[in-house]
């Protein structure tokens, strides 16, 4: 559908994606569309086993295969002038040491590539890579969590929490005990890794699939020590990422040296099986909860132990106990988190990184307590509500988590659920209800973008921030369009480059408050200036005015002084000369915010229909009402929030990579086996928005988005198959399997 011709005000407007004609007739072009001259392709061989040594390499019969330039391995592969050093070779943003591509024999997880064939065309390629035999001396692989837990390991980025006394839980008089488990879940996006490297000199230019061109850069340059001038990162369009593409995976690191050696740009794209351990992937969990009340729901202590699973090379930590530490108001509360190195590849960030995981427990936990307290899981929640950050005892810098419940319960008929389980039926099927919290941090980075207005009265605004699907490019184009005075038909944002201004990841929901406040600033300070010039042009086309008697508006200036006398932008800028006008500016963190704590909420209500004689469990309704701040985009923030749905439905009733412990390999590493929802298993959702403005944040009121949606969600579904089931299940994937004992009594 066109967009709608909008006001000046466009900000919050449904505002239809910038790209999105380019994307649907296929002109957007992503890291392996590029047309690069000479370009080649690359094929990797991969481990077959997951811990050991490479015994011995035969690429005799690769090498003379047709079109073959080179299959390099540790034993032919350009140097990696960051690999020699300790500090070099440690990505900032784990612990530990990155698995170091082509390097040395040694073999960490299964799938590690050993080799890459390249080749003229991609066949060659692949079938060379067909013909490289390796030989393995193997040692036992460990990749089971639950068996290795005495392994574990404090994370050296999370401390343990303590607010008053530990375990006070136990003391309570109604109490629950419980463990729940989280299976390892893939990313999975559309658009498979790629990358495409080419070398001149010692110049660096990699299009590849990046949440962060200007991170990928600096890992390209921590690694081969180039200055930022030498590395160029490309990334305009993302096909879903998630949190997998957070960092540089050893398949780009396999293409860079490729390209090094063959002397030409090398094209590589994961096969479907590499993004299951590759590109990094949702950790498996372990908790262990512990709820105590007085019979009226006071909440008297929790207790939240939780283990996750890491690399042996790297300690990757996640927030797993972090809605724990926040969610409600309790005098007594200790988490813990501990890692257990396997030997699996590092896990990655995937979205709502360990808070999806860890609200699962804490959102099921607190189910079972109302349960034992004979008391509806909403005026449980609401009886335990937080006025301040029960973590740091800081006020809240906008809570509307209230409305939400209200908002969300009067939606979904909430007042209408029966308390007792298998108390509903929609035909021959047994109905529930169930519900949720969520909670996930709101925060900013600092962030700088450019500003660009042209004579034609167009605007071009620049930034290092990727898209990966919110529709960032949208967002910003609408927040330029309130700043500037400049119609949104009229602007053009640059991003995807690491070239352009400084921008943060896109990861943990901050991008639309950390470079929306970048945009907004270069915006205002260029109108600003624009002001000052109209002021005096020499014409004096708008009369004798001052800056502040004039008004931007729609690609002109008004003067406010003398009714109907305007000037256009371009005219303004040709009366002064100017070829253009250009302001850079960097927002940087608001300091008043150390004194507030900034989250996001969502309250989730889910229905689901469950066969009393299949078991299957079928999501019929969901209504999910999120306070996210200032709504920045109605159309892409509902979109949003749809995702979040869907994929937490996948989480809940399907998705689960599977590991074969005596390989240390997942064993459904397509998407036949690794079940996700399709469009048959979506039901009615229904999305609210509070759309409260936080502005103590950034000045564009906008709190995160991203993750919230999906934070919570698993358990209420799972707390809906209880009350259509009796049947609690504490470990997700929700199959068939563990519901039969309770579904199919009489």
């Amino acid at each position: 559908m066109e967009n709608p011709v909008l006001p000046i005000s466009a900000t919050g407007a449904p505002l239809s994606r910038v790209d999105g004609r380019l994307k649907v007739t296929g002109q957007a072009r992503y890291a392996a569309e590029h047309s690069v001259k000479d370009c080649v392709h690359g094929v990797l061989v991969t481990s077959a086993v997951a811990r050991g040594r490479i015994k011995r390499l035969d690429v005799a019969a690769a090498e003379q295969a047709p079109g073959v330039l080179s299959i390099v391995s540790h034993l032919n592969a350009p140097k990696v002038p960051g690999y020699q050093d300790a500090k070099a070779s440690q990505n900032p943003r784990v612990e530990g040491q990155e698995i170091k591509v082509f390097y040395d024999d040694q073999l960490h997880f299964s799938n590690q590539p050993v080799a890459l064939a390249v080749a003229a065309t991609l066949e060659q390629a692949r079938y060379a890579a067909s013909l490289v035999r390796v030989e393995y001396e193997a040692a036992p692989p460990q990749t089971d969590l639950a068996a290795n837990l005495g392994r574990s390991e404090a994370p050296k980025k999370e401390k343990d929490h303590l607010r008053g006394q530990p375990d006070a839980y136990k003391t309570a008089p109604v109490r629950i005990e419980a463990e729940y488990r989280t299976p390892m879940q893939v990313h999975n996006p559309l658009e498979m890794h790629a990358v495409i490297a080419s070398w001149e000199g010692e110049k660096l230019t990699v299009y590849t699939k990046t949440q962060g061109p200007k991170l990928a850069q600096q890992d390209l340059m921590r690694m081969f020590q180039l200055p930022a001038e030498s590395v160029r990162v490309h990334s305009q369009f993302v096909g879903g990422a998630f949190g997998g593409s957070s960092r540089i995976w050893p398949p780009e690191v396999a293409a860079i040296l490729g390209a090094k050696k063959v002397g030409r740009p090398v094209k590589l794209m994961n096969r479907r099986e590499h993004e299951f351990n590759l590109v990094g992937y949702r950790p498996l969990s372990i908790q262990q909860m512990g709820l105590g009340a007085t019979p009226d729901g006071t909440l008297v202590g929790i207790t939240h132990r939780a283990y996750g699973n890491t690399s042996r090379y790297e300690q990757f930590a996640e927030r797993i106990v972090h809605p724990t530490k926040s969610a409600y108001k309790t005098p007594n509360l200790n988490t813990n988190y501990r890692l257990v190195p396997l030997d699996l590849s590092t896990p990655a960030w995937t979205r709502g990184p360990g808070e999806t995981s860890g609200s699962f427990a804490l959102e099921s936990a607190m189910d079972e307590l109302a349960v034992a307290l004979n008391m509806d899981p909403l005026a449980l929640r609401l009886k335990n509500y937080a006025d301040r950050d029960p973590e740091t005892d800081k006020p809240w810098s906008s809570k509307g988590l209230g409305k939400c419940y209200e908002r969300g319960a009067a939606l979904f008929g909430w007042s209408k659920r029966p308390p007792a389980p298998r108390s509903m039926k929609h035909g021959e099927w047994l109905l529930g209800w169930g519900m949720s919290t969520g909670i996930y941090k709101a925060e900013r980075q600092a962030a700088t973008a450019r500003a660009r207005l042209l004579p034609d009265g167009s605007l071009v605004i620049q930034s290092a921030t990727a898209d990966t699907g919110p529709g960032t490019a949208t967002i910003m184009t609408q927040l330029a369009a309130d700043a500037s005075g400049v119609a949104p038909a009229n602007i053009r944002f640059d991003l995807g480059d690491a070239a352009y201004p400084e921008a943060p990841l896109q990861a943990g929901s901050h991008t639309a408050a950390s470079v929306g406040s970048a945009v907004h600033e270069a915006c205002a300070a260029l109108k600003k200036q624009l002001l000052d010039l109209a002021a005096s042009v020499p014409s004096k086309a708008l009369g004798s005015v001052k800056p502040e008697e004039l008004t931007a508006e729609n690609g002109f200036v008004i003067s406010n002084k003398q009714s109907g006398r305007r000037l256009s932008f371009g005219e303004v800028l040709k009366q002064h000369g100017l070829p253009a006008l250009e302001v850079t500016q960097k927002a940087e963190k608001v300091p008043e915010m150390e004194s507030y704590s900034g989250k996001s909420f969502c309250a989730n209500f889910v229905e689901v229909q469950v066969h009393p004689l299949t078991c299957e469990v079928r999501v019929s309704r969901v209504v999910s009402v999120v306070d996210a701040g200032r709504v920045l985009n109605a159309k892409t923030a509902r979109s949003q929030v749809l995702g979040s749905v869907v994929w937490g439905i996948g989480l809940a009733l399907m998705e689960e990579a599977r590991l074969d412990h005596r390989y240390g390999r997942v064993v459904n590493h397509d998407l036949a086996d690794y079940h996700v929802p399709v469009n048959a298993d979506i039901p009615s959702i229904e999305v609210e928005f509070i759309n409260e403005p936080d502005l103590l944040l950034d000045p564009i009121g906008a709190k995160g988005l991203g993750e919230i949606g999906l934070v919570g969600f698993a358990a209420a579904v799972a707390n809906a198959v209880y009350h259509a089931t009796g049947k609690r299940v504490r470990e997700l994937p929700i199959t068939p399997d563990k519901l039969l004992p309770a579904a199919t009594k009489a």
